[in-house]
């Protein structure tokens, strides 16, 4: 089970460990959660498509949410 709010800073994750459930909560200063359509059921993440996910990495194309905009410099 997952919730991320409309703005998609903030994302909690209800994950069972086999002896109980496990509530994870992270808001992000900059940038955005990625998160799959609501048309989806059930994603399942590999541990390090689950760590870019929390560190607010597009873990389907690998950038940066919060990747700031390229500055010319003169």
């Amino acid at each position: 089970m997952h919730y991320v709010t409309r703005f998609g800073d903030l994302l909690k994750i209800l994950v069972w460990d086999g002896q109980g459930f496990v509530l994870i909560s992270k808001r992000l200063e900059k940038g955005r959660f990625v998160w799959p359509s609501p048309a989806t059921e059930q994603v399942r993440l590999s541990p390090a498509e689950l760590a870019m996910l929390l560190e607010g990495i597009d873990w389907r194309a690998l950038r940066r949410t919060d990747e700031p905009a390229p500055t010319l410099v003169s």
